[in-house]
């Protein structure tokens, strides 16, 4: 079972490194590279920190319109986590979908263009096991086929 989750996470941090290095050679189109979302991730991370919250993982990716990105992530039972995506403001749909490691989904939330949370989603999540955790962010967009992404997985401390 942990050769398999290894084999599973090698394979997504491969895959991600493809994509990142694809997008970055696809003749500038949309390049994610200095972060157009860096003021809102430093509110964000200031606004958690102050709730007791650090960063466990964050990662700005390129990502294609109307295709998931899989992020695999081990998760404590117990633990208070909080997620957040980021997505193209000029993108119609933003969707999150988090799926346990028996492939059941946990969580799932939609904006659309327009709404109060706009292009970001954001959620606490409380794991009932230990174990890894697929999150799938999603954005469609009719105008641009390569967007840009943001993620911050964070977790609650003792102190919190």
């Amino acid at each position: 079972m942990l050769k398999q989750l290894c084999k599973i996470f090698l394979s997504c941090f491969i895959l991600l490194n493809a994509t990142s290095t694809i997008a970055q050679n696809d003749g500038g189109k949309q390049s994610c590279d200095a972060n157009p979302y860096q003021q809102t991730v430093d509110s964000l991370k200031k606004l958690y920190s102050s709730q007791g919250f650090v960063v466990l993982r964050e990662a700005g990716m390129t990502m294609e319109s109307e295709y998931e990105m899989p992020i695999i992530l081990p998760m404590t039972q117990g633990t208070l986590y909080q997620f957040v995506f980021i997505g193209d403001p000029s993108s119609r749909l933003y969707e999150v979908r988090m799926f346990d490691w028996s492939e059941k989904q946990v969580f799932y939330k939609k904006n659309q263009w327009g709404d109060v949370d706009g292009n970001i989603i954001s959620y606490p999540f409380i794991p009932k096991f230990t174990e890894y955790h697929m999150i799938k962010p999603v954005q469609v967009n009719k105008n641009k086929k390569k967007l840009c992404g943001y993620v911050l997985l964070l977790k609650k401390t003792a102190e919190g």
